[in-house]
């Protein structure tokens, strides 16, 4: 699933060993996710549209 901080709050990603960014990013979907989301401290976000160049015609 794609999870986001909620604004402000700094949330440990226990399998990377860093923070989760601002920016959000896919995690496995777990105990520990489901009490962050439940606490409020992340949100289940859309998943950004990639980016890459247009084709120019």
């Amino acid at each position: 699933m794609f999870i986001k901080p909620t604004p402000g709050r700094t949330v440990p990603d226990p399998a990377r060993g860093d923070v989760l960014p601002p920016e959000g990013r896919e995690v496995e979907a777990s105990q520990y996710w489901q009490r962050r989301i439940n606490d409020a401290d992340v949100v289940i976000a859309n998943k950004p549209a990639p980016v890459g160049k247009k084709k120019e015609a």
